[in-house]
């Protein structure tokens, strides 16, 4: 049962062009005003838009970076100032996060230079009572971390100037 399979090959000089792609009832104008250039246009149906289009642009959550009560916490912050060094907290880079909840709670992620620092006692209540008492924040809380330690490369490109850094 061993069959012997065999391909034949064939020769071929040319071969025609298939038939070109035709669409039918495409226009409802002759192929001479189409020619003409003065076919019918047909417009784009906006249907499918219609809901996106009625959407509203979403705007920034309050608590979130870029709404009021995010950035207001974020100008509080930087109205406090390291007493050894004439540049407020949040330039400085002692503030690694800020989180507002839905509610109003704000808890500020914080770190100082060291932890020698002589303000590490009085510095954390600071920042809670002026974070506080930004209108729609209902409380505040102070995370202090020393993971990972603050050194001068967290300080924004405003605070190196002001210290001669750049």
């Amino acid at each position: 049962m061993n069959e012997e399979r065999r391909i034949m090959v064939e020769e071929v000089d040319s071969v025609e062009a298939p038939p070109k792609a035709r669409v039918e009832g495409a226009f409802d104008s002759s192929p001479a005003e189409r020619s003409a250039g003065v076919a019918e246009t047909f417009e784009r149906k906006r249907d499918y838009l219609e809901g996106f289009l009625a959407q509203k642009p979403a705007g920034d959550a309050p608590g979130e970076p870029g709404g009021v009560l995010y950035e207001a916490v974020v100008e509080a912050l930087k109205e406090i100032y390291d007493p050894e060094i004439p540049v407020n907290i949040y330039d400085l880079g002692l503030i690694y996060g800020v989180d507002v909840t839905g509610d109003g709670h704000a808890v500020v992620t914080m770190t100082l230079t060291t932890p020698n620092c002589p303000v590490a006692e009085s510095m954390p209540m600071e920042v809670e009572l002026r974070v506080g008492a930004v209108p729609g924040v209902g409380s505040s809380e102070v995370n202090l971390v020393w993971d990972p330690p603050w050194d001068p490369q967290k300080m924004s490109d405003e605070a190196k100037l002001e210290l001669g850094m750049l």
